[in-house]
């Protein structure tokens, strides 16, 4: 019987594009040179291309877990989505990475986890899943910031003269 469906979110902005943004995020081979996954490795290709839907990829870090994990719904400058098939003690599990543009012309990173735990851990990955979100949300803003020509200042009106 699973448990509780648990449902994580964290949100970070940035001046970055979402182009920018989903530059890093749709290419898992990436990840290691922004965020504290340490190791990558594809296990199949996506469908489509290398880094779409129906990829598998395999990531480490400097935890003794290798997490495996499946692409499932790519949307261009907006979302990947994808499921954990072994690493952690989770049913069911469902991560999602959307970014919204902003009026700024930069963009908010929403990055979602939802899953059951499995017998009583339920508390401990909701704990766990939010540090590792806010991470991954800190570090990509940051990365793609980086990478990202800065969006400038928008310029004060300009007064006219009287009688123009």
């Amino acid at each position: 019987m699973s448990g509780k469906r648990i449902v994580v979110r964290r949100a970070r902005d940035t001046q970055a594009s979402p182009s920018a943004i989903f530059a890093l995020l749709r290419d898992s081979s990436t990840y290691p040179s922004w965020s504290q996954i340490r190791g990558y490795r594809m296990e199949r290709s996506g469908f489509a291309e290398p880094h779409g839907v129906g990829e598998i990829r395999v990531f480490t870090s400097w935890l003794p877990i290798v997490v495996r994990e499946e692409i499932v719904e790519v949307v261009p400058d907006r979302l990947v989505a994808y499921t954990l098939l072994s690493g952690l003690p989770m049913r069911d599990y469902r991560g999602e990475t959307t970014l919204e543009p902003l009026a700024s012309g930069g963009a908010r990173i929403v990055w979602q986890s939802s899953f059951r735990g499995v017998a009583g851990t339920g508390w401990a990955m909701r704990l766990f899943m939010g540090w590792v979100l806010a991470t991954l949300t800190m570090s990509l803003a940051r990365a793609a910031g980086a990478a990202a020509p800065a969006i400038p200042p928008p310029l004060p009106p300009t007064r006219q003269p009287h009688g123009a």
